[in-house]
């Protein structure tokens, strides 16, 4: 019998790549798969439909999709799991992630590239350092220790909401997991597998451009969010 899980994952002109990743849901685990089509040009949505998804649609925005997806998933739904479309994900790690939550050890699950196994060319040196970075500030101003800001991780609903999430950009991941901190929520990481993607061009690391434009919002939600104030 399914568990009460909800995949949400955003995406944008991902049509390449998203059927694939649609494919590999563990059925049997999930409640359902929620692709939320952000604005896509190239048939993203249909294709994700046609492989057994949910599709839904949202402005854009990463966070604008993340919400959209996490208010629209089934109100049965007391897990979130929130992955990329692009196939970099090992949905094979989604037993690992929300087994802490499903035993009531933990309220968020963060699944760490940093300590899992990267497929050569999977993440670019400028990302690994930005995750160094980050992780070093937020452990001095906020005292929570992470090693990574990936998009695959889980959470309970419940908790989700108490966090009052506003972030609609690539700020998403970040704002979650400083605003996680400062609700004492019980967090862990766990070790996850991470692939280069199956195809197409990345949204964030495709580019300086967008390289930039990510990096920029990043660095005001960490600056407006996690460095502002301590915990609580």
């Amino acid at each position: 019998m399914p568990l009460p899980i909800s995949v949400i994952i955003p995406a944008l002109n991902e049509a390449e790549s998203i059927g694939f990743v649609v494919s590999e849901m563990p059925w049997h685990l999930i409640a359902e798969c929620v692709v939320v089509d952000n604005g896509s040009s190239d048939g993203t949505g249909a294709v994700a439909e046609a492989a057994g998804a949910r599709v839904i649609r949202s402005a854009r925005g990463y966070g604008a999709a993340c919400k959209a997806g996490s208010e629209a998933a089934l109100p049965t739904s007391t897990i979130l799991v929130y992955m990329d479309g692009d196939g970099s994900d090992v949905i094979a790690d989604l037993p690992r992630m929300v087994a802490p939550i499903e035993a009531g050890d933990a309220d968020f699950v963060i699944g760490s590239r940093m300590r899992g196994n990267r497929e050569a060319g999977s993440m670019l040196g400028s990302q690994i350092f930005a995750a160094y970075f980050v992780s070093t500030l937020l452990r001095l101003f906020q005292g929570v220790h992470y090693t990574d800001m990936g998009p695959f991780r889980a959470i309970r609903r419940t908790s989700l909401e108490s966090l009052h999430m506003s972030e609609l950009t690539y700020g998403w991941n970040l704002e979650m997991q400083i605003r996680a901190a400062q609700k004492k929520l019980r967090i862990l990481e766990v070790p996850v597998d991470y692939r280069r993607r199956v195809a197409g061009i990345s949204k964030v690391s495709g580019d300086v451009r967008g390289s930039v434009k990510a990096a920029v919002r990043i660095l005001e939600v960490l600056f407006r969010i996690g460095l502002s104030r301590g915990p609580g």
